[in-house]
């Protein structure tokens, strides 16, 4: 029987969407607001979301201590206050967008999660825009 299991963490980080091939006028044309040379914030809400096989031994589809301290040192302690435009290596060459994010998180979790379960990532940029990614 395969079960679903969630995890909830937040973080808060700037950025600004541009492409630097793009004058500033189609940059703004594109992102708008989020174009901003000076960055802006979000608060984001993550739903980390593992699902496969309940263990017979322990109960557990995979530890939620286990899955906490993951969250923590490989995401959350990675992005909240930054700038992911300058302090975040992966988005040195990439846009931060919610879509792009979102990946990167996925990226820097999977190592860290059993691989006969599946791992889905919701990162909430506001509460009404989300996105999922589950690594296809």
């Amino acid at each position: 029987m395969k079960v679903k299991v969630r995890r909830k963490a937040h973080f808060n980080a700037a950025h600004r969407l541009y492409r630097p091939d793009w004058t500033d006028s189609k940059n703004e044309s594109v992102f708008g607001k989020c174009s901003n040379p000076h960055y802006h914030g979000h608060n984001y809400k993550l739903m980390a979301e593992v699902e496969g096989e309940i263990d017979p031994e322990t109960g557990f589809v995979i530890d939620m201590k286990l899955l906490k301290t993951v969250i923590y040192e490989h995401v959350t302690s990675y992005l909240d206050h930054k700038n992911l435009n300058e302090q975040i290596d992966e988005f040195s060459n990439l846009n931060p967008t919610a879509e792009h994010i979102a990946v990167v998180i996925w990226n820097r979790l999977r190592p860290h999660v059993a691989d006969h379960l599946t791992l889905k990532i919701t990162l909430y940029e506001t509460e009404r825009n989300s996105v999922e990614y589950s690594g296809s």
